[in-house]
């Protein structure tokens, strides 16, 4: 078991911590740290020995590629063969920010940092403490969400803690996570820019820039190689098990009495205006469906207190599918095992 040291995001101006922080990278070792989007769990990039510590403190499949985190823009051009207009295009209005593109990727960018892919994912985060932690190690820094592998993500340090304490070098408590969902990921090695997760970043606002329509493939199942974390296999699950609903709360209501079960600690997450409904039950609120960045900052958090309860059967309101109320659904239905009930 790793001896893990904690460390709080003001303390990285001390140059003892900065040293801290480099020393880490650069012999090969793993640092927490949060981002605008979840908290990430880093190594250096282009060391395969760092990389393969990433995916042993998560429990990680290896052919899972890994997302690069960088120091500015035009780091991108040591990493990518090629930048699309496309792409130029999106870097210059969205980054830095959550939005991760995938390029042909470089010969010494590691295949085991790719999962064995010839595309490389590179993402230019918009976070002072990731943005030190890059800036410090030298190095451009791979880092998946800090979490164990098929978890909800971590947006608050307990959640790290609980998951990787005694499995990484070093942790960076910088409070809760700002969007709390991950970041867009767009495939700008085809002619038309592909969205392969979603995210803050929506469809819309890209076509807004591009004047074109871009494709997504973010619903569709995948087997075998996948380009983009989150698509092929188990994440943010609870313990429990999940079940979407889908109409008015007052079906809801219905549909959970009907088959309430007395044996089974139960639980309902839903929008501040279905809430009293549910008056009976354990009720969370993650928020208005008017402001649909309360809900996405507050979905891994409620679906982590489900587990600190002990909630066997967890049911969840359907949200709006439009703008980010896609990438919200697109978290749910894999932790729901795609399990949508309509009521």
């Amino acid at each position: 078991m790793i001896k893990t040291q904690i460390i709080k995001s003001k303390d990285l101006k001390k140059d003892d911590i900065k040293q801290l922080i480099y020393q880490t990278i650069q012999a090969g070792q793993t640092v927490v740290f949060p981002t605008e989007t979840v908290y990430g769990i880093g190594g250096d990039a282009l060391n395969p020995f760092a990389v393969k510590q990433i995916y042993q403190a998560k429990g990680r499949p290896s052919d899972n590629p890994l997302i690069i985190h960088i120091a500015k823009k035009t780091d991108v051009f040591l990493y990518a063969k090629h930048v699309s207009s496309y792409a130029k295009l999106l870097m210059r209005v969205f980054w830095p920010g959550p939005l991760t593109l995938i390029f042909d990727k470089k010969e010494h960018v590691p295949k085991e940092t790719t999962g064995g892919l010839v595309t490389v994912a590179i993402r230019y985060p918009d976070h002072l403490v990731a943005k030190q932690v890059i800036k410090i190690a030298q190095k451009p820094i791979a880092a998946p969400s800090a979490n164990l592998s098929g978890k909800p993500s971590s947006t608050q340090f307990k959640h790290v803690f609980d998951d990787l304490n005694g499995r990484v070098q070093l942790m960076i408590d910088g409070g809760d996570s700002m969007i709390g969902i991950e970041s867009t990921v767009v495939d700008v090695t085809k002619p038309i820019p592909v969205i392969l997760r979603p995210g803050f970043i929506t469809k819309e606002m890209m076509e807004s820039i591009l004047g074109v329509k871009v494709v997504d493939h973010s619903s569709d199942k995948i087997d075998g190689p996948v380009k983009s974390p989150g698509m092929k296999y188990t994440h943010y699950k609870p313990k429990g098990e999940v079940k979407i609903l889908k109409g008015s709360s007052e079906n809801m209501l219905i549909y959970i009495q009907n088959e309430q079960n007395k044996l089974q600690k139960q639980a309902i997450i839903c929008s501040n205006e279905s809430a009293s409904t549910f008056n009976s039950f354990y009720v969370k609120s993650i928020g208005s469906m008017y402001h649909l960045d309360q809900i996405a900052k507050n979905l891994f958090s409620a679906l982590r207190e489900m587990d600190e309860m002990g909630i066997d059967l967890i049911y969840v309101e359907f949200f709006p599918e439009a703008h980010l109320g896609h990438a919200i659904m697109n978290r749910l239905l894999k932790a729901s095992g795609y399990q949508v009930i309509p009521v």
